[in-house]
């Protein structure tokens, strides 16, 4: 390979890491969709027949860029999350509008689970901005603490309609206090606060220094700052099967044998490795690791890879293949649970959990304590309503190899789903 050849691969490669994926969240009405299109038409991403569609009484209304659903611009909220792409000359991003409905909760925190950035909108004409001890909205409350238990590594409040008030840069200080209040006493780590204006478009993409007596960058210009999350490449190997097989083309790497296809959730995955296979218990070497295009070779956590064993052993969708020093299958969990269904969780009750792509069933053993999103204090509690958020024991009928969220997004992470409505209940943390 020409040294041109390596350093357009070497860039091309640098550009698919470096594509930034964040969320938009906060209260109803927030400016979240507006602040999306604000990104999208001043990045010039934006093509001008999609502009002309987006006319209202002869405005422009930005949010309709990512409303989609009728419903979404036939009541003017945000149901259901919207993604976008853009780009700018030093970075590609993946933008999600999540909603600000409470009911929608499930949506916002589908989302923020893979997410490596999150935008929190903070509307200062909601607020008592003049007061120095004023008191946040409880969805920016909530959807602060979610993101943050999702472990979102970088999470941004952006102070908008600041256009709309008589003193922008008194307000602008204010809610910065009460922000830094919030977030100093819940334990959620800010990498800025920043003053916008997305109808207006101040300080969105061209930085104004001094507006609000901010002297930071622009909010694009931060962003275009913020790493992407790392592969979980520091713990063993766990693979959870997507699918299998059967009759390869690829006959002459696979020998014939099943391949059984995924993304490897950690660590990595190499040709004479052992395995054993979660819930069977059997073991096997690892003959043969194919990347998405079926090329030969180790694959790292974060890719898609096909496994060939060395042997025939029983392996089907939903099984996990796990290495040496994975985390032990265990039947009892201890998780920090954000409710989303509509009815009340209660002890005693049992849901399918998915963990990878396996169902088990799961057992609601007993509800620890409920966070109270305003005093951030943990109560007693004997049932946890929708949007809360509590402390949670798992009794499952099946083991699984689980580890702490805190170590691991995937591994620390389940969906309890309602046997009777198949609805998503529940997200799971594992503590």
């Amino acid at each position: 390979m020409s040294a041109t050849e390596t350093a357009s691969a070497t860039a091309a490669e640098h550009d698919h890491v470096s594509a930034l994926k964040f969320i938009t969240c906060g209260s109803v009405d927030d400016g979240k969709s507006t602040l999306i299109g604000r990104l999208l038409v001043d990045s010039k991403a934006v093509l001008q027949d999609q502009l002309a569609g987006v006319q209202r009484s002869g405005e422009t209304d930005l949010a309709l860029l990512t409303d989609g659903l009728s419903a979404e611009r036939e009541q003017g909220i945000t149901i259901d999350v919207a993604y976008r792409y853009f780009a700018t000359p030093g970075r590609k991003f993946i933008i999600g509008d999540a909603p600000g409905h409470e009911q929608y909760t499930r949506n916002m925190v589908t989302a923020a689970s893979s997410a490596d950035a999150a935008v929190v909108l903070v509307d200062a004409t909601k607020l008592q901005w003049q007061n120095p001890q004023l008191e946040l909205l409880p969805q920016t409350r909530r959807h602060s603490l979610l993101v943050n238990l999702l472990r979102v590594p970088s999470i941004v409040f952006a102070v908008n309609k600041l256009d709309a008030v008589e003193d922008p840069t008194l307000a602008f200080n204010n809610i910065g206090a009460a922000l830094g209040a919030f977030t100093t006493a819940a334990g959620i780590a800010v990498r800025a606060i920043v003053p916008i204006s997305a109808l207006k478009g101040h300080n969105v993409v061209e930085a104004e220094p001094g507006w609000c007596g901010y002297q930071g960058p622009s909010l694009l210009q931060l962003l275009e700052q913020l790493e992407v999350t790392g592969a979980e490449t520091g713990e063993s190997f766990a693979f959870p099967v997507q699918w299998v097989e059967k009759f390869s083309s690829s006959s002459e790497t696979s020998h014939g044998r099943r391949i059984f296809w995924g993304r490897v959730a950690t660590g990595e995955v190499a040709a004479g490795q052992q395995v054993t296979v979660l819930p069977s218990g059997q073991t096997a070497t690892v003959a043969q690791v194919l990347d998405h295009v079926r090329r030969p070779g180790a694959v790292a956590a974060g890719h898609s890879a096909g496994i060939v064993l060395d042997r025939e052993v029983d392996v089907s969708r939903g099984d996990w293949l796990l290495g040496p020093g994975a985390p032990e299958p265990t039947r009892a969990i201890s998780a920090t649970v954000a409710w989303m269904d509509d009815e009340p969780l209660v002890a005693g009750r049992v849901y399918w959990a998915l963990h990878g792509h396996r169902w088990v069933k799961a057992k609601v053993k007993r509800i620890v304590h409920k966070l109270d999103i305003n005093t951030l204090a943990e109560a007693d509690a004997d049932h946890l309503e929708p949007n809360s958020i509590g402390h949670v024991d798992l009794a499952l009928h099946e083991p699984l190899a689980t580890l702490p969220y805190q170590r691991s997004r995937i591994l620390g992470s389940l969906v309890l789903v309602d046997t009777a409505s198949h609805k998503t209940s529940g997200a799971v943390l594992v503590r």
